[in-house]
């Protein structure tokens, strides 16, 4: 009975896929120097947040990736925790 009850209430939550931040501000580069709006994709333990988490697209993922890739490089944001 419990078992049943379970899965009915799976069933009845519809995840929205949600909408690319950097498509709705049809935004042309992201830079690697906007610490403020790079930094909310990352996760409290400064990793990247994957897809499904953050709402990015494909493309603007794979350029949010490098844009903190390059400011990690250059010591704009850490690597890791303190």
């Amino acid at each position: 009975m419990m078992r049943q009850q379970r899965n009915q209430q799976k069933r009845d939550f519809i995840p929205r896929p949600k909408k690319c931040n950097f498509c709705k501000e049809k935004v042309e580069a992201i830079d690697y120097k906007d610490i403020a709006t790079i930094s909310k994709y990352l996760n409290r333990w400064n990793k990247i947040q994957p897809r499904s988490r953050s709402g990015t697209c494909a493309k603007h993922q794979r350029w949010l990736t490098v844009a903190i890739k390059r400011a990690r490089f250059l010591a704009l944001m850490p690597y890791t925790v303190k």
